[in-house]
């Protein structure tokens, strides 16, 4: 079943708007030419994400984001029908502090910056990276593109 869902951990955090922010990232979905699959949003602390960071990929510092991909639903495992190539599900986790602190320091605003880290984490899961310099610009202007088309 397709859903995009929120979560809140170790933080205090009131998300607005989850039906047009839901509306946006599903839009952003079909113009990448994927469909959705489940994707949640975990809000955390720095704490919690660094946690993350360390357990899983060995990184041992703070970050914005996490993107974990999900290739296969537990119920497609279960059943004898392949999985659906082009539809993303994923674990996206988001630290709150880190968001406040790069909205200061790129001088926009925190909504903005959530956003963007948000539609960064969705762009992951349909296949953009961002370890090169190439990748990066690709990555930023992508995460412009899906900005200019959020309306509140």
């Amino acid at each position: 079943m397709a859903s995009i869902r929120f979560f809140v951990e170790q933080i205090k955090i009131t998300i607005a708007q989850k039906w047009l922010i839901r509306q946006w990232i599903q839009q952003a979905i079909e113009i990448e030419k994927k469909t959705l699959g489940e994707i949640n949003y975990i809000f955390c602390s720095d704490k919690y994400l660094l946690h993350i960071n360390k357990t899983f990929l060995k990184h041992d510092t703070l970050t914005d984001i996490v993107t974990f991909p999900i290739e296969q639903s537990f119920k497609q495992l279960l059943s004898s029908q392949p999985a659906n190539k082009k539809a993303i599900s994923g674990e996206i986790y988001i630290s709150i502090e880190r968001v406040k602190e790069n909205a200061k320091k790129f001088n926009t605003t925190q909504k903005q910056e959530l956003l963007r880290v948000m539609i960064h984490g969705v762009l992951h899961l349909c296949g953009y990276g961002d370890k090169s310099a190439a990748q990066q610009k690709k990555m930023r202007h992508k995460e412009d593109y899906y900005l200019a088309r959020f309306s509140s």
